[in-house]
């Protein structure tokens, strides 16, 4: 049940069927000079409707914006403080729980470290306050890493590479722009750098030549039967 295409009554109706809603976040981000600026809720968004088609399951409107450090000063990056991502998050959490939502995925697009930490510490703060409630909070990417490194063929592939122009390829191939060559940015480990396209001035981290369509829908199944396998340990879950 995608929230913002159904009506009330079908609101009410759908309660009696789960309590558990899939909130979709991603960024609004440099992918490189091939990928849409949205790609990390395009395919992650694509992918939660379509464990709506298998499951029964809440989807809550994507979240277009999260925590984006190092593209920060990339342009076409629109990054959000953690405050402000923990609110957003709190406040439609809140309001689907006084809708008598009771079990919260937060399934993020977008793997970044500050992004994530937000996520689960604002996690952990909801599961206190709302008794009845249950939180996951789920980085598509770590969640099909293994059986994601049988069709990647990038050693180390990362942000708008192979992995994730191969998804954008399957779900939206009219945004795919003209591949770039591979690059791999060698980032301060320990020092906080300001202007940091000066060691990714690319914006890209692995190889974009490398991807397919072919291999963006095989990432994309596993991806959908990894969530679906989760939602049903997830409502089964005792805390």
């Amino acid at each position: 049940m995608i929230i913002q295409e159904i009506t009330m009554p079908e609101f009410e109706e759908g309660l009696k069927k789960t309590q558990t809603v899939i909130i979709p976040i991603g960024t609004t981000e440099e992918h490189g000079p091939h990928l849409p600026l949205a790609t990390d809720i395009i395919h992650v968004y694509e992918m939660v409707k379509e464990v709506a088609r298998k499951v029964q399951v809440f989807i809550a409107p994507p979240i277009y914006y999260g925590i984006c450090r190092s593209t920060s000063g990339h342009t076409g990056t629109i990054t959000i403080s953690g405050h402000t991502l923990k609110s957003i998050i709190k406040d439609i959490v809140r309001s689907l729980y006084e809708h008598r939502m009771r079990n919260f995925m937060i399934i993020s697009g977008h793997a970044g470290g500050t992004h994530m930490s937000s996520l689960f510490e604002i996690g952990e703060l909801l599961l206190d306050e709302l008794p009845e409630s249950k939180i996951a909070v789920i980085s598509l990417f770590h969640l099909i890493s293994k059986e994601s490194q049988e069709v990647v063929e990038t050693k180390g592939d990362g942000h708008a590479g192979e992995l994730e122009t191969s998804l954008i390829m399957h779900v939206r191939p009219d945004l795919v722009k003209d591949l770039p060559e591979s690059f791999f940015p060698r980032m301060p480990q320990y020092f906080l750098a300001r202007d940091k396209k000066k060691y990714w001035p690319a914006g890209v981290w692995g190889n974009p030549k490398k991807a397919s369509a072919e291999k963006g829908k095989r990432i994309f199944d596993i991806a959908v039967d990894r969530i679906v396998h989760l939602k049903q340990e997830f409502e089964k879950f005792k805390g």
